[in-house]
């Protein structure tokens, strides 16, 4: 047998072996090899303890180095196909132009840390954090540039269901539900400091998000908080004092999801009622109630200003609503398959057909073109709103498991004085911030096969 190892690899790799034989109570075996290698004399107690775990080591880096090989390569093969299908046309318009961005297999990270399937993500508005929340009950957050688990936040009970970055103008926070009843706020400033615990829902808190406030300088801050729970009731929450300031009851069941306009005057709602229940924010009237789907609703989300011109067409309108306008359409995701496109006053505008599950979460492309979903099929779709909501893009092996949640980064702006950045993807409407935004080309997608992916460009 040709000897692909130098005289001193040898004896270290002899060395590991028995070090590693002894270790594993096979001193028989361990003497009898030190005999036949000659190694009696100078293989010490001395020298057992500097090789012992040696070869495990390499061992399991050399497992974890394979499976890198294969991802890299497995992304080559991606890249390359990519490359053979495109013009050189549309690949510099697609480098030039983050409004087309879609994201592509392989993820460029996956976050492996939760014990229990991951039930949320959320991006921090300014820095490079990304949180995760899972059935562990605990808060993962994450470096998505580095891929790098930063910290572990403990503090519920039971799973944590939902997440959300938001919070007082130049006071970031982070706010999470759980099924133990509860709301925590932590304060990323300070290690993730639990600051504020807010009691009051009667069941499990399925949904939290912070309301923007609309205000000049800072329009995505504010100090209120919206959560949606099992007892059938959404609540306002003042974060700087703990307080429940408005309870709104309407819905007849589970409230599964709850989503703020773009400014804080609205809100929508979704639940287990099977309806969507948008909400004037400031008086906590239900302004409309619509008979959504034939199922249960698990997710909504207003569109975007930068959608009206594509939903508009959609709907038949010669012209789109004006930007400042916040809640002119809305899109639902439910557990009969189907997602589907309504103006606020309830006219269906469209039904998207494709998944083969119950539909998880939405989230509208910040370029207004395009809206992404993911299900428990395990897929990631994308459907064109310019192409009467054709499903152009579909990730199979978004996960290996249900997809539970999907978010987009925030956006920044160039100007300091704007808004700094957006929440929960959704962009600003206004012209004036409009020109000034820079789209982040990341999502995150988590799942119940315990994993966070990030796609990136």
């Amino acid at each position: 047998m040709t000897n692909h190892l130098t005289s001193r690899q040898a004896e270290e790799l002899h060395k590991s072996i028995i070090a590693y034989l002894t270790a594993a109570g096979l001193s028989q075996s361990a003497d009898s090899l030190r005999s036949e290698l000659n190694l009696t004399d100078t293989f010490d107690d001395a020298t057992r303890k500097k090789y012992e775990g040696l070869l495990e080591k390499k061992w399991t880096s050399v497992v974890r180095l394979q499976k890198k090989i294969m991802d890299l390569e497995t992304r080559a093969q991606n890249l390359q196909s990519e490359l053979d299908s495109a013009t050189p046309t549309s690949l510099s318009r697609r480098n030039a132009d983050p409004t087309t961005w879609l994201p592509r297999s392989p993820a460029r990270h996956t976050l492996q840390s939760h014990r229990q399937g991951v039930t949320c993500v959320a991006f921090h508005p300014i820095f490079s954090s990304l949180a995760s929340g899972g059935e562990d009950t605990t808060i993962k957050i994450w470096d998505y540039e580095l891929g790098e688990l930063e910290r572990t936040v403990k503090g519920h009970t039971r799973a944590v269901l939902d997440i959300d970055y938001g919070g007082p103008r130049g006071g970031t926070l982070l706010a999470s539900c759980s099924s133990d009843l509860t709301i925590k706020l932590w304060d990323p400033s300070d290690d993730y400091k639990n600051i504020r615990t807010l009691p009051g829902h009667d069941h499990s808190v399925s949904a939290v998000r912070f309301i923007p406030s609309g205000s000049a300088g800072a329009p995505l801050s504010g100090n209120l908080l919206v959560s949606a729970s099992r007892d059938r009731t959404l609540r306002i929450w003042d974060v700087t004092t703990g307080y429940c300031i408005k309870t709104l009851r309407s819905h007849g069941d589970w409230v599964r999801d709850v989503f703020p306009s773009i400014d804080g005057r609205w809100l929508l709602s979704v639940g287990e009622d099977r309806t969507a229940r948008i909400w004037d924010a400031g008086t906590g009237e239900c302004k409309n109630a619509i008979s959504a789907h034939d199922h249960v609703i698990e997710c909504c989300c207003f569109a975007p200003a930068s959608s009206y011109p594509y939903l508009s067409d959609l709907a038949g309108l010669k012209k789109p609503p004006p930007p400042s306008s916040s809640a002119e359409y809305l899109a639902t995701g439910a557990r009969d398959k189907m997602i589907r496109l309504w103006d606020a006053r309830g006219t269906l505008i469209k039904t998207l057909v494709g998944h083969d599950n119950w539909i998880r979460a939405l989230v509208f492309h910040p370029g207004g073109k395009y809206l992404l979903s993911v299900a428990d099929d395990k897929t990631l779709r994308c459907w064109d709103l310019a192409q009467e909501c054709k499903c152009v893009k579909v990730l199979d092996d978004a996960h290996g498991h249900f997809v539970s949640s999907l978010r987009w980064a925030p956006s920044v702006y160039k100007d300091p004085a704007a808004t700094g950045a957006q929440t929960n993807g959704v962009v600003n409407g206004t012209k004036k911030e409009e020109s000034k935004e820079q789209i982040r080309c990341v999502i995150a997608t988590g799942s119940v096969d315990l994993n966070v992916r990030v796609f990136a460009s």
